[in-house]
């Protein structure tokens, strides 16, 4: 499998709305560049227009669902809802918008692949990833310590032990790596410490030429 590469839109001005457009053309254009297995993860309230445009080009992932389904779940995000709008698949737990009951996520989590919905589920530390991927049926555990996020360092450069912990305790196959990824060097060290792929955001959403941060991502 070639390294998954996840780009979180996030809520930057960047990458909502009209920009989300452009971003993604981005992507599209630099997975077909590269062949590469590029995906992304967009404002949910974009995801419907962009994946009546894109679904077919790329992978969209959610940035979150509830665990709800139809009739009375105002306000809630329904897994189903986004399986049919086309969506591939839903972030959960990121540290930005965490579960505050470990039974509400792996509830969720659930709910999210009986829809038809890949998971990847946030952890800040190799020993919780451990406990959600024992727990639950996600497709990928995402390790992010939560004070890289946004930064300047990256995870493969400040903690590459953590990486390697992370795969020795949840599994080969099922860790993608977060925190200050920022380019191919970055994914390059995940890669040979055992990890899937990276889960990144400003890396790409706040450059000026996220094409060719993309491409060097993917080399």
């Amino acid at each position: 499998m070639k390294p998954f590469i996840l780009t979180n839109f996030k809520h930057y001005p960047s990458a909502i709305l009209k920009n989300a457009e452009t971003l993604i053309l981005a992507h599209i254009e630099a997975k077909e560049k590269t062949n590469g297995n590029i995906a992304v993860a967009v404002s949910n309230l974009d995801i419907q227009i962009l994946c009546e445009k894109y679904a077919e080009k790329i992978d969209i992932f959610a940035q979150h669902c509830d665990n709800a389904s139809f009739g009375s779940s105002t306000g809630k995000i329904l897994p189903e809802m986004l399986k049919k709008m086309g969506a591939t698949g839903v972030i959960l737990n990121h540290s930005e918008n965490r579960f505050s009951d470990e039974k509400i996520l792996f509830e969720t989590i659930e709910k999210a692949k009986e829809s038809g919905l890949k998971v990847v589920c946030c952890a800040e530390t190799a020993e919780e990833g451990k406990k959600f991927a024992e727990n639950s049926s996600a497709d990928f555990i995402a390790v992010e310590p939560p004070e890289l996020i946004g930064g300047d360092i990256s995870i493969s450069t400040a903690e590459p032990e953590l990486i390697t912990k992370s795969v020795d305790l949840i599994g080969e196959g099922k860790v993608l790596v977060g925190a200050g990824v920022k380019n191919g060097k970055d994914v390059q060290i995940a890669i040979e410490k055992g990890a899937m792929g990276v889960l990144l955001a400003s890396g790409v959403t706040k450059s000026e030429t996220p094409i060719d941060v993309l491409i060097d991502l993917v080399s």
